[in-house]
């Protein structure tokens, strides 16, 4: 298949996960310093562009994580490491979601991992995954304990959205688009910061 044809399809997919929204110069701005290009990233690695698209077609590998505003397809600089880590493409799946106990769980996390949309995360693997997760539910509950507002409390809380904002990139406008409201950074970091100042 034609390399135009393939990331023609890249983009269709994309969209059909993302929906279709505009991304602004700062969007571009900040998806420069945190992304590279996925044929500046394959050159650098040795790979083929059009062999890592339709590895990602066939949902062996993620998709993008944004497109540009110039149709570049942008990804994480680690975008191999798991595959690599795994002992190659073909291990990835089995490797990724055996990282779950519950396999209905592993197999939910794989498919959400594939979507490209883990822009959630510095470095995506399933042990940031996990820690995410266990950190948003834990500041989750514990701004609603009965004593949140108490300075013990308040230094426990901190300490987990301290974890929590070394785990997570600034996001952009963008992503408010693309999921339907605030970010994670929002209501777990920003707004518990803002809601419990530090003493």
């Amino acid at each position: 298949m034609p390399e135009t044809d393939l990331k023609q399809q890249i983009i269709e997919r994309f969209r059909e996960i993302n929906g279709d929204h505009p991304m602004t110069e700062a969007d571009d701005a900040y998806v420069n310093a945190q992304f590279v290009v996925l044929e500046e990233l394959c050159a650098a690695r040795g790979r083929d562009a059009g062999a890592t698209r339709r590895l990602m077609l066939e949902r062996r590998l993620p998709l993008p994580g944004y497109l540009r505003s110039d149709g570049a397809e942008m990804v994480p600089a680690d975008l191999f490491a798991l595959a690599d880590r795994a002992g190659g493409v073909d291990l990835l799946e089995a490797w990724f979601t055996a990282q779950w106990a519950d396999p209905i769980a592993g197999e939910a996390e794989w498919n959400a991992y594939l979507s490209g949309q883990y822009v959630c995360l510095h470095s995506v693997t399933p042990a940031t995954i996990q820690r995410k997760e266990q950190l948003t539910a834990a500041i989750g509950a514990a701004v609603d304990e009965p004593d949140a507002g108490s300075a013990e409390r308040t230094a426990l809380l901190h300490a987990l959205v301290d974890e929590l904002d070394a785990l997570e990139p600034a996001f952009t406008a963008y992503d408010r688009l693309r999921f339907g409201g605030p970010t994670s950074r929002d209501t777990c970091i920003d707004d518990v910061r803002a809601r419990f100042p530090r003493p």
